[in-house]
Protein backbone atom coordinates (compact mmCIF):
# COMPACT_ATOMS: atom_id res chain seq x y z
CA UNK A 1 0.00 0.00 0.00
CA UNK A 2 1.30 3.27 -1.06
CA UNK A 3 2.10 5.81 2.07
CA UNK A 4 -0.21 8.43 3.38
CA UNK A 5 -0.37 12.10 4.32
CA UNK A 6 -0.25 12.37 7.74
CA UNK A 7 -0.05 15.92 7.75
CA UNK A 8 3.00 16.28 9.36
CA UNK A 9 4.41 19.06 10.08
CA UNK A 10 7.90 20.11 12.09
CA UNK A 11 7.41 23.16 13.88
CA UNK A 12 10.50 24.01 15.30
CA UNK A 13 13.65 22.37 16.19
CA UNK A 14 15.63 23.09 19.41
CA UNK A 15 20.02 23.24 19.49
CA UNK A 16 19.99 20.50 21.21
CA UNK A 17 17.87 18.36 18.53
CA UNK A 18 14.35 18.16 20.11
CA UNK A 19 11.62 18.65 18.00
CA UNK A 20 8.34 20.15 18.05
CA UNK A 21 6.09 18.61 15.68
CA UNK A 22 2.41 17.87 14.71
CA UNK A 23 0.74 15.17 12.67
CA UNK A 24 -3.09 14.91 11.98
CA UNK A 25 -5.65 11.96 11.98
CA UNK A 26 -9.10 11.10 11.21
CA UNK A 27 -9.41 11.92 14.91
CA UNK A 28 -7.57 14.99 15.30
CA UNK A 29 -4.04 16.60 15.60
CA UNK A 30 -1.27 15.33 17.70
CA UNK A 31 0.78 17.78 19.24
CA UNK A 32 4.23 16.25 19.52
CA UNK A 33 5.87 15.50 21.81
CA UNK A 34 3.26 13.35 23.19
CA UNK A 35 3.19 10.98 25.42
CA UNK A 36 0.22 8.14 25.05
CA UNK A 37 -1.85 7.06 28.18
CA UNK A 38 -1.97 3.15 27.81
CA UNK A 39 -5.29 1.80 27.22
CA UNK A 40 -4.53 -1.67 27.00
CA UNK A 41 -7.26 -4.31 27.30
CA UNK A 42 -9.58 -0.90 25.68
CA UNK A 43 -9.38 1.50 28.97
CA UNK A 44 -7.00 3.34 30.92
CA UNK A 45 -7.01 1.51 34.34
CA UNK A 46 -8.96 3.30 37.00
CA UNK A 47 -9.93 6.80 34.76
CA UNK A 48 -12.53 7.13 32.34
CA UNK A 49 -12.08 8.90 28.85
CA UNK A 50 -13.30 12.13 30.06
CA UNK A 51 -10.98 12.20 33.08
CA UNK A 52 -7.96 11.28 30.47
CA UNK A 53 -9.11 13.95 27.76
CA UNK A 54 -9.25 16.55 30.12
CA UNK A 55 -5.95 16.04 31.59
CA UNK A 56 -4.72 16.96 27.91
CA UNK A 57 -3.99 14.35 25.90
CA UNK A 58 -4.25 13.74 22.48
CA UNK A 59 -3.79 10.08 21.54
CA UNK A 60 -3.96 6.73 23.93
CA UNK A 61 -2.51 2.96 23.29
CA UNK A 62 -4.74 0.08 22.75
CA UNK A 63 -3.27 -3.58 21.98
CA UNK A 64 -4.19 -5.91 19.69
CA UNK A 65 -2.93 -9.49 21.19
CA UNK A 66 -5.53 -8.69 24.43
CA UNK A 67 -8.03 -7.51 22.56
CA UNK A 68 -8.06 -10.48 19.96
CA UNK A 69 -9.02 -13.55 22.21
CA UNK A 70 -12.09 -14.79 23.60
CA UNK A 71 -14.63 -12.56 21.47
CA UNK A 72 -12.94 -9.09 21.89
CA UNK A 73 -12.33 -8.25 18.55
CA UNK A 74 -15.84 -9.44 17.21
CA UNK A 75 -16.89 -7.40 20.29
CA UNK A 76 -15.07 -4.21 19.16
CA UNK A 77 -16.41 -4.91 15.69
CA UNK A 78 -20.14 -5.38 16.93
CA UNK A 79 -19.69 -1.93 19.02
CA UNK A 80 -18.74 0.03 15.92
CA UNK A 81 -14.43 0.05 16.26
CA UNK A 82 -12.14 0.85 19.38
CA UNK A 83 -13.96 4.37 19.38
CA UNK A 84 -16.89 3.68 20.09
CA UNK A 85 -15.81 0.80 22.31
CA UNK A 86 -13.24 3.13 24.34
CA UNK A 87 -15.38 6.03 24.35
CA UNK A 88 -12.60 7.66 23.23
CA UNK A 89 -12.69 10.84 20.50
CA UNK A 90 -9.15 11.34 19.75
CA UNK A 91 -6.21 9.11 17.81
CA UNK A 92 -6.10 5.87 18.81
CA UNK A 93 -2.39 3.88 18.24
CA UNK A 94 -2.89 -0.24 18.83
CA UNK A 95 0.57 -1.74 19.65
CA UNK A 96 1.00 -5.06 17.02
CA UNK A 97 0.82 -7.67 19.59
CA UNK A 98 4.51 -8.74 19.08
CA UNK A 99 5.66 -7.85 22.16
CA UNK A 100 2.93 -9.50 24.39
CA UNK A 101 3.63 -12.37 22.22
CA UNK A 102 6.65 -12.34 22.01
CA UNK A 103 6.98 -12.08 26.08
CA UNK A 104 5.33 -15.95 25.96
CA UNK A 105 7.26 -18.77 27.36
CA UNK A 106 7.69 -21.71 25.13
CA UNK A 107 6.71 -19.85 21.53
CA UNK A 108 7.77 -20.92 18.05
CA UNK A 109 8.91 -18.78 16.02
CA UNK A 110 8.92 -19.36 11.99
CA UNK A 111 8.97 -17.22 8.74
CA UNK A 112 5.39 -17.59 8.81
CA UNK A 113 4.52 -16.21 12.73
CA UNK A 114 4.90 -17.13 16.05
CA UNK A 115 3.10 -19.92 16.97
CA UNK A 116 1.67 -19.91 21.52
CA UNK A 117 -0.52 -20.94 23.74
CA UNK A 118 -2.00 -18.42 25.26
CA UNK A 119 -1.47 -18.22 28.92
CA UNK A 120 -5.30 -17.74 29.86
CA UNK A 121 -7.12 -19.61 27.74
CA UNK A 122 -4.09 -22.24 27.38
CA UNK A 123 -6.02 -22.28 23.59
CA UNK A 124 -3.04 -22.82 21.01
CA UNK A 125 -2.69 -19.87 18.75
CA UNK A 126 -0.89 -18.71 15.66
CA UNK A 127 -0.02 -14.94 15.07
CA UNK A 128 1.40 -13.80 11.57
CA UNK A 129 1.77 -10.46 10.23
CA UNK A 130 -1.09 -10.57 8.18
CA UNK A 131 -3.30 -11.67 11.10
CA UNK A 132 -1.44 -8.75 12.82
CA UNK A 133 -2.94 -6.08 10.36
CA UNK A 134 -6.60 -8.08 10.13
CA UNK A 135 -7.56 -7.58 13.94
CA UNK A 136 -5.92 -3.74 14.09
CA UNK A 137 -8.60 -3.49 10.71
CA UNK A 138 -10.80 -4.55 12.68
CA UNK A 139 -10.13 -2.47 15.39
CA UNK A 140 -10.41 0.34 13.65
CA UNK A 141 -7.51 2.74 15.42
CA UNK A 142 -5.76 5.34 13.71
CA UNK A 143 -2.49 4.84 13.79
CA UNK A 144 -1.38 0.85 13.74
CA UNK A 145 1.90 -0.64 14.13
CA UNK A 146 3.71 -3.36 11.96
CA UNK A 147 4.58 -6.70 13.51
CA UNK A 148 7.78 -7.61 14.77
CA UNK A 149 9.85 -9.52 16.88
CA UNK A 150 10.85 -7.89 20.13
CA UNK A 151 14.11 -9.39 20.92
CA UNK A 152 14.98 -8.87 24.88
CA UNK A 153 18.07 -7.89 26.01
CA UNK A 154 20.77 -9.37 25.95
CA UNK A 155 20.28 -11.69 23.09
CA UNK A 156 23.20 -13.23 20.79
CA UNK A 157 24.08 -11.07 18.12
CA UNK A 158 23.29 -14.13 15.67
CA UNK A 159 20.39 -14.48 16.62
CA UNK A 160 19.86 -10.70 17.00
CA UNK A 161 20.26 -10.18 13.13
CA UNK A 162 18.35 -12.95 12.12
CA UNK A 163 15.59 -11.91 13.99
CA UNK A 164 15.74 -8.21 12.47
CA UNK A 165 15.84 -9.54 9.16
CA UNK A 166 13.30 -11.41 9.86
CA UNK A 167 11.42 -8.69 10.84
CA UNK A 168 12.00 -6.88 8.11
CA UNK A 169 10.55 -9.63 5.98
CA UNK A 170 7.37 -9.02 8.01
CA UNK A 171 7.46 -5.50 8.01
CA UNK A 172 7.04 -5.82 3.94
CA UNK A 173 4.21 -8.31 4.60
CA UNK A 174 2.50 -5.77 6.72
CA UNK A 175 3.25 -2.86 4.18
CA UNK A 176 1.24 -5.08 1.45
CA UNK A 177 -1.57 -5.67 3.78
CA UNK A 178 -4.82 -3.88 3.10
CA UNK A 179 -6.39 -1.62 6.19
CA UNK A 180 -8.81 0.80 6.62
CA UNK A 181 -8.74 4.06 4.58
CA UNK A 182 -8.40 6.38 7.65
CA UNK A 183 -5.38 3.87 9.18
CA UNK A 184 -1.34 4.50 9.49
CA UNK A 185 0.59 2.21 9.74
CA UNK A 186 4.20 2.66 11.28
CA UNK A 187 6.66 0.52 10.77
CA UNK A 188 9.59 -0.70 13.58
CA UNK A 189 13.15 -0.66 13.64
CA UNK A 190 15.09 -3.53 15.78
CA UNK A 191 18.71 -4.33 16.41
CA UNK A 192 19.41 -4.55 19.80
CA UNK A 193 22.12 -2.95 21.57
CA UNK A 194 24.28 -3.38 17.96
CA UNK A 195 24.46 -0.49 16.20
CA UNK A 196 25.55 -1.39 12.82
CA UNK A 197 22.54 -3.64 13.24
CA UNK A 198 20.31 -1.26 14.34
CA UNK A 199 21.63 0.74 11.29
CA UNK A 200 20.83 -1.99 8.67
CA UNK A 201 17.27 -1.94 10.42
CA UNK A 202 16.92 1.38 10.09
CA UNK A 203 17.80 1.75 6.27
CA UNK A 204 15.64 -1.53 5.45
CA UNK A 205 12.60 -0.43 7.69
CA UNK A 206 12.53 3.40 5.76
CA UNK A 207 13.11 1.89 2.46
CA UNK A 208 9.52 0.79 2.66
CA UNK A 209 6.86 3.07 2.37
CA UNK A 210 5.11 3.70 6.24
CA UNK A 211 3.23 5.99 7.42
CA UNK A 212 5.74 6.51 10.18
CA UNK A 213 8.96 5.22 11.78
CA UNK A 214 8.77 3.62 15.63
CA UNK A 215 12.18 2.09 17.36
CA UNK A 216 11.39 -0.81 19.21
CA UNK A 217 13.39 -3.52 21.25
CA UNK A 218 14.33 -0.75 23.96
CA UNK A 219 13.05 -0.55 27.60
CA UNK A 220 13.81 -4.28 28.08
CA UNK A 221 16.41 -4.57 30.75
CA UNK A 222 19.22 -3.06 28.68
CA UNK A 223 18.90 -0.17 31.43
CA UNK A 224 19.11 3.85 30.69
CA UNK A 225 22.07 4.32 29.70
CA UNK A 226 22.31 1.84 27.01
CA UNK A 227 18.44 2.65 25.65
CA UNK A 228 19.97 6.21 25.54
CA UNK A 229 22.65 5.10 23.25
CA UNK A 230 20.41 2.76 20.95
CA UNK A 231 18.02 6.23 20.50
CA UNK A 232 21.13 8.34 19.95
CA UNK A 233 22.17 5.77 16.94
CA UNK A 234 18.93 5.10 15.34
CA UNK A 235 16.95 8.50 15.34
CA UNK A 236 19.06 10.64 13.23
CA UNK A 237 18.82 7.51 10.31
CA UNK A 238 14.44 8.12 10.42
CA UNK A 239 13.01 10.10 8.20
CA UNK A 240 12.78 14.09 9.32
CA UNK A 241 9.40 14.22 8.19
CA UNK A 242 7.07 11.71 9.71
CA UNK A 243 6.33 11.19 13.41
CA UNK A 244 8.82 9.16 15.10
CA UNK A 245 7.80 6.90 18.18
CA UNK A 246 9.86 5.42 20.69
CA UNK A 247 7.84 2.15 22.04
CA UNK A 248 7.66 1.42 25.59
CA UNK A 249 9.36 4.68 27.07
CA UNK A 250 8.54 5.15 30.11
CA UNK A 251 9.78 7.32 33.26
CA UNK A 252 9.98 11.23 32.81
CA UNK A 253 13.52 11.33 32.66
CA UNK A 254 14.22 8.50 30.16
CA UNK A 255 11.34 11.18 27.87
CA UNK A 256 13.37 14.23 28.42
CA UNK A 257 16.56 12.27 27.17
CA UNK A 258 14.57 11.01 24.39
CA UNK A 259 13.20 14.32 23.18
CA UNK A 260 16.77 15.53 22.87
CA UNK A 261 17.43 13.09 20.99
CA UNK A 262 14.82 13.61 18.50
CA UNK A 263 11.53 11.65 19.25
CA UNK A 264 8.52 12.78 18.93
CA UNK A 265 6.01 10.52 20.49
CA UNK A 266 5.94 7.78 23.99
CA UNK A 267 4.12 5.36 25.63
CA UNK A 268 3.90 3.22 29.03
CA UNK A 269 1.95 1.99 32.13
CA UNK A 270 4.09 3.61 34.52
CA UNK A 271 2.53 6.21 35.16
CA UNK A 272 -0.61 4.51 36.02
CA UNK A 273 0.74 1.41 37.13
CA UNK A 274 3.06 3.22 39.53
CA UNK A 275 -0.04 5.05 40.63
CA UNK A 276 -2.03 2.43 41.63
CA UNK A 277 1.34 1.03 43.81
CA UNK A 278 1.35 4.39 45.40
CA UNK A 279 4.29 6.13 43.94
CA UNK A 280 3.18 9.79 43.07
CA UNK A 281 5.29 12.11 40.53
CA UNK A 282 5.49 15.55 41.37
CA UNK A 283 7.78 18.48 40.50
CA UNK A 284 10.19 17.95 43.23
CA UNK A 285 10.63 14.34 42.51
CA UNK A 286 8.79 11.04 43.00
CA UNK A 287 7.20 10.48 46.27
CA UNK A 288 5.49 6.85 47.86
CA UNK A 289 2.54 7.96 50.17
CA UNK A 290 2.53 5.40 52.24
CA UNK A 291 5.12 6.80 53.37
CA UNK A 292 4.65 7.60 57.52
CA UNK A 293 5.88 11.33 56.96
CA UNK A 294 2.43 11.89 55.00
CA UNK A 295 0.86 10.98 57.83
CA UNK A 296 -0.64 14.81 58.60
CA UNK A 297 0.86 16.05 55.81
CA UNK A 298 -1.93 18.58 54.50
CA UNK A 299 -0.11 19.84 51.48
CA UNK A 300 -1.51 18.54 47.99
CA UNK A 301 0.84 16.37 46.15
CA UNK A 302 2.16 18.45 44.09
CA UNK A 303 1.64 22.24 44.94
CA UNK A 304 2.20 23.58 40.91
CA UNK A 305 -0.61 21.04 40.28
CA UNK A 306 -4.18 21.96 38.96
CA UNK A 307 -5.24 18.42 38.83
CA UNK A 308 -8.70 17.56 40.40
CA UNK A 309 -6.63 15.25 42.86
CA UNK A 310 -4.29 18.37 44.04
CA UNK A 311 -7.13 20.62 44.57
CA UNK A 312 -9.28 18.72 46.25
CA UNK A 313 -7.25 16.19 48.46
CA UNK A 314 -4.35 16.03 50.87
CA UNK A 315 -1.36 13.56 50.82
CA UNK A 316 -2.84 12.67 54.31
CA UNK A 317 -6.15 11.93 52.91
CA UNK A 318 -4.58 10.21 49.82
CA UNK A 319 -2.47 8.19 52.19
CA UNK A 320 -5.54 7.33 54.23
CA UNK A 321 -7.35 5.77 50.91
CA UNK A 322 -4.15 3.85 50.13
CA UNK A 323 -4.24 2.02 53.11
CA UNK A 324 -7.87 1.80 53.32
CA UNK A 325 -7.74 0.12 50.06
CA UNK A 326 -10.49 2.07 48.80
CA UNK A 327 -10.38 2.39 44.85
CA UNK A 328 -10.92 5.80 44.46
CA UNK A 329 -7.06 6.21 45.64
CA UNK A 330 -6.66 4.52 42.54
CA UNK A 331 -8.14 6.97 40.22
CA UNK A 332 -6.98 9.71 41.97
CA UNK A 333 -3.29 8.63 42.14
CA UNK A 334 -3.64 8.03 38.09
CA UNK A 335 -5.18 11.58 37.43
CA UNK A 336 -2.20 13.29 38.88
CA UNK A 337 0.06 11.32 37.44
CA UNK A 338 -0.99 11.36 33.94
CA UNK A 339 -1.76 14.88 34.47
CA UNK A 340 1.78 15.33 35.15
CA UNK A 341 3.11 13.76 32.44
CA UNK A 342 0.70 15.83 29.86
CA UNK A 343 2.07 19.29 31.99
CA UNK A 344 5.38 18.31 31.51
CA UNK A 345 5.22 17.08 27.09
CA UNK A 346 3.52 20.84 26.74
CA UNK A 347 6.27 22.11 29.18
CA UNK A 348 8.70 20.20 26.33
CA UNK A 349 7.04 21.70 23.64
CA UNK A 350 6.88 25.63 24.78
CA UNK A 351 10.86 25.41 25.24
CA UNK A 352 11.78 23.46 22.01
CA UNK A 353 9.65 25.93 20.46
CA UNK A 354 11.54 28.74 22.44
CA UNK A 355 14.78 27.24 21.92
CA UNK A 356 14.89 26.46 25.78
CA UNK A 357 14.86 22.85 25.77
CA UNK A 358 18.50 22.35 27.54
CA UNK A 359 17.26 24.27 30.25
CA UNK A 360 13.89 22.70 31.07
CA UNK A 361 15.78 19.25 30.56
CA UNK A 362 18.21 20.57 33.75
CA UNK A 363 15.53 21.71 35.81
CA UNK A 364 13.47 18.40 35.54
CA UNK A 365 17.01 16.56 35.73
CA UNK A 366 17.32 17.43 38.89
CA UNK A 367 13.84 16.77 40.42
CA UNK A 368 13.43 13.20 39.16
CA UNK A 369 16.55 10.77 40.72
CA UNK A 370 14.84 7.70 40.25
CA UNK A 371 16.62 4.44 42.33
CA UNK A 372 19.59 2.94 40.63
CA UNK A 373 18.81 -0.56 38.36
CA UNK A 374 17.46 -1.16 35.21
CA UNK A 375 14.16 -1.08 34.07
CA UNK A 376 11.99 -3.07 32.10
CA UNK A 377 8.99 -2.74 29.75
CA UNK A 378 5.40 -3.75 30.95
CA UNK A 379 2.37 -3.16 29.64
Amino acid sequence: MPRKDIHFQLIATDPTGARRSRFETEHGAVECPAFMPVGTQGAVKALTPEQVLATGAEVILANTYHLSYDGRRELVRRSGGLHRFMAWPRTILTDSGGFQVFSIPDKKIGEGGVAFRDPNTKADLFLDPETSMAIQKDLGADIVMAFDECVEYPAPRDYVESSLERTTRWAKRCRDSELAPHQFLFGIVQGGTYRDLREASARAITSIDFDGFAIGGVSVGEGPDLMKTVTEWTAPLLPDNLPRYLMGVGHPEDILEAVERGMDMFDCVIPTRYARGGTLFTRAGRIRIGDKKFRKDAYPVDTHCACYTCRNYTRAILRHLFYAGEPLFATLASLHNIQLYQDLMREIREAVEQGTFAALKAKWATRLARPKGKTKRRR
